[in-house]
């Protein structure tokens, strides 16, 4: 007798919470630092004085990126907590009405009314608050929001992205200097986009184009204010 082949699929969606922070960050990190060592260097600074702004910019960038990235995430888990025990309560409560809402979900997806009510007693017994904390709430415990791990994400991926553009800038010719930076950086927003999308299961040529188009944006438009304010100065 032949084994059984078991069907085992792989998901993506468990990497979406990490990723999302990891690419904000990275992208953020070479963006910015790109365009603020373009725009000092535009403005007239010396080599060291670009170097400087540069590393400020990297500091300065990590912290507010683990910050930011932790109110931020914070506040959706605080609400997703709410949420989840405003939802055992009304369990507690009113377990007939929410089993009678729980069928309501199965039958506007398509079960019978028999059917969809049995699903939802069978469902209700062995995980109610689950079951409605993913079906009427929409919230999967899988991707819960997790503040430290977002804003360590972000720290790390920022100070990695910033790093970047800085060791071009410590290393290219100073004549050369607003040539080098823009086009390394965008050749590393080209390569994080393609790569986050490949492990995100998207589209590499179109991840790639996105970050690479606003990042020589961003970095177009800061180099145009610090060549603007240096001929003033």
């Amino acid at each position: 007798m032949k084994p059984l082949n078991r069907h085992q699929e792989r998901h993506r969606t468990d990497r979406i919470g990490w990723l999302r922070a990891a690419v904000l960050g990275a992208n953020d990190g070479i963006v910015s630092t790109a365009s603020l060592v373009l725009g000092v260097a535009a403005a007239g600074a010396t080599p060291q004085a670009v170097l400087v702004a540069g590393m400020a910019g990297l500091m300065a960038g990590a912290m507010s990126m683990a910050a930011g990235e932790y109110v931020s995430v914070h506040s959706q888990a605080d609400t997703e907590k709410a949420e989840l025990e405003r939802e055992r309560r009304e369990i507690e409560l009113h377990p007939e009405a929410e089993h009678a809402e729980l069928a309501g979900i199965y039958v506007k997806r398509g079960l019978t009314p028999e059917l969809a009510d049995q699903v939802a007693g069978q469902l209700m017994k062995h995980d109610a608050l689950g079951a409605h904390v993913r079906d009427e709430l929409g919230i999967s415990t899988a991707l819960l929001a997790n503040p430290i791990q977002a804003a360590i994400a972000s720290a790390a991926s920022f100070a990695v992205g910033a790093a970047l553009p800085l060791a071009v800038t410590a290393l290219a010719p100073v004549n050369a200097l607003s040539a080098w930076v823009p086009v390394t950086s965008l050749g590393f927003l080209a390569l994080l986009g393609g790569t986050a999308a490949r492990a995100g299961g998207a589209g590499i040529l179109g991840g790639a184009w996105r970050v690479t188009f606003w990042g020589a944006l961003a970095m177009a438009i800061t180099a145009g204010v610090g060549a603007l304010f240096g001929a003033v100065v």
